[in-house]
């Protein structure tokens, strides 16, 4: 088995998607996940602290990415317009490549318990830092945290609709059609 060889994150990334569908997350071991890639469990741990992290790694880049974008947004943007250029340039992340992974991902994660706690947990901080992001814009409180939470909540929706099967519009679509509802749902 190669240790150096090339693109071996994405194909540890393959194998243990393949494997959850088949076997299961709980019955999936990094040994399986190492020989389904053609690698070695030791490689595997370069890249993985556990066979969880295959599902949330990228979480951090993901955050930086809405942080950035929500930062860089017009001075004059509202709390609402910042976070929806967060949620735009998260849309970067949800390429048409990648939804068969979404797909799955989300599947497994649906399925079990602590992944289903593990998500909730990548969702909170990624709104804590939402807000903290808007507070900096000059957003005060309650205000920065219910705008991030109300983001989440779109970001959630649009991410729910964007994996299911029979879905062909893009993550970016379905998040101006999810924030033009709940500004709809808002002014009524």
């Amino acid at each position: 088995m190669g240790r150096w060889e090339p693109d071996a994150e994405s194909r540890f990334r393959a194998a243990a998607i393949e494997l959850f569908g088949e076997i299961g997350y709980e019955q999936t071991t990094v040994a399986a996940i190492a020989e389904r890639a053609g690698l070695t469990a030791r490689t595997f741990f370069r890249y993985f602290a556990d066979k969880r992290e295959v599902l949330f790694n990228g979480s951090e880049r993901l955050q930086q990415t809405m942080v950035d974008a929500l930062a860089q947004a017009p001075a004059e943007a509202s709390a609402v317009d910042a976070l929806a250029a967060a949620l735009t340039k998260a849309g970067d992340f949800f390429d048409d490549d990648r939804r068969p992974f979404a797909r799955m991902r989300s599947t497994v994660i649906a399925a079990n318990t602590d992944l289903r706690e593990r998500e909730l947990i990548k969702l909170a901080t990624l709104s804590a830092a939402l807000a903290q992001a808007l507070r900096e814009r000059g957003v005060g409180e309650p205000d920065a945290s219910l705008a991030a939470e109300a983001g989440i909540a779109v970001f959630r929706v649009a991410f729910a609709q964007w994996v299911g099967e029979s879905e062909r519009r893009s993550y970016g679509e379905i998040v101006k059609e999810s924030l033009a509802r709940l500004r709809a749902l808002v002014a009524s």
